[in-house]
């Protein structure tokens, strides 16, 4: 359905300086942004933090696009994850954005989990963006209700410069390496709710930072979402001077995401990559690379299996020959028949020369023509 009237708003408008910016990020800058990284979730303000309550994990890597119908795109992948024990209740997020070099959300998926007692809550927000714009779809799932579904649809005159949660993951990883926010940086988004927004960052400057017993400096910069109602969600995230994230606060939120493990600090005071955190499986058939050497290697063992097959026939009789002993006898332990089975095997004698010695009627049992089926092999 369509945005409610209470709900339309004028188009966010992307400022000149943030698309100035947009064009100014190069492949390098991308490049420097592919990383993995893990951080606690800890108590925010006064309260104490020697034990997390959760964890908070995002990554970004090349990774190929494919729609039904359209040729395969390669751009960025950009996932995170976060688990936390909150009043008791445990919550969980996900995140998978599908990011081109320009910035360009071409499909992301947000999933809310609240293991409430009562009932669980379950929320999602899909986004993707076609020919004529973006179309996002919010579902909300609580316990074993029917689940209630929102469908908004915007123009690509009113997505110009859009950027998404996964998409503004980026821009602050390349804002962080470059240790500057240029002034005036306003972009279009979309908040919680599907509705469109304005998303700002800003540079608050430079401050010393605790990681475990050292001290190192950190670059302040402010994100904020900026709701038609005139309430705003800030963000104020604290980057080590490679782009990796040091500290993440949510204005008004009890809890913080926090870098505490000092061990990541290299000497010189910057940062040696972290193993991802939770494992997460190697997604090879997203890999375009991967994926055709998957295919090329599996071609290559197919031919050569089959090859070898075809040179030697008397595997067919080899086989037969075991399995029609091995259902005769239906012996208890498989493995030590099999084991008793093929002892005699073990002297140097040719494998036809062996089958060919245990008499005619036999190998005509064990070796059935080409094309039919031993009732043995259950044909």
């Amino acid at each position: 359905m369509e945005p409610t009237p209470e709900c339309q708003q004028e188009t966010p408008a992307l400022t000149e300086a943030a698309a100035k910016f947009l064009n100014f990020i190069g492949p390098e800058d991308l490049e420097r942004c592919l990383f993995t990284e893990m951080l606690d979730v800890v108590a925010a303000g006064g309260q104490p933090r020697d034990q997390a309550v959760g964890r908070w994990w995002v990554s970004a890597r090349w990774a190929p696009y494919k729609r039904p119908g359209e040729l395969v795109r390669s751009c960025l992948l950009v996932q995170a994850t976060s688990r936390r024990r909150q009043d008791g209740v445990s919550c969980s997020s996900t995140l998978k954005a599908y990011v081109t070099t320009q910035l360009e959300t071409l499909e992301q998926e947000e999933e809310e989990h609240l293991e409430l007692r009562t009932h669980p809550v379950q929320k999602r927000t899909h986004m993707v963006s076609h020919q004529h714009g973006m179309t996002v779809t919010k579902t909300l799932q609580e316990g074993e209700a029917e689940p209630q579904c929102w469908s908004f649809s915007y123009s690509r005159d009113e997505l110009r410069g859009l950027l998404p949660e996964g998409a503004s993951l980026l821009l602050l990883r390349v804002l962080a390496c470059r240790w500057a926010v240029p002034p005036g940086l306003i972009f279009p988004a979309i908040n919680t709710e599907g509705h469109l927004c304005t998303s700002s960052y800003r540079a608050l400057g430079t401050q010393q930072q605790a990681v475990g017993s050292a001290e190192v400096e950190v670059f302040v910069i402010e994100r904020a979402l900026h709701a038609s109602a005139g309430t705003s969600t800030v963000w104020h995230s604290s980057f080590l001077p490679n782009g990796y994230l040091a500290q993440q606060v949510e204005v008004g939120c009890p809890t913080m995401v926090l870098l505490r493990d000092e061990s990541i600090l290299s000497k010189t005071g910057g940062v040696e990559q972290q193993p991802p955190f939770p494992k997460q499986p190697l997604d090879w058939e997203e890999d375009i690379q991967l994926y055709s050497w998957f295919l090329d290697r599996k071609a290559e063992l197919q031919v050569s299996h089959a090859t070898y097959i075809q040179q030697h026939p008397e595997l067919w009789a080899l086989l037969a020959d075991f399995l029609q002993a091995l259902l005769l006898h239906q012996p208890r332990d498989p493995i030590s028949f099999a084991a008793q089975f093929f002892t005699p095997f073990a002297r140097q004698q040719p494998p036809m020369a062996r089958l060919a010695s245990a008499g005619p009627a036999r190998t005509q049992a064990s070796c059935p023509p080409p094309g039919c089926s031993s009732p043995l092999l259950g044909g």
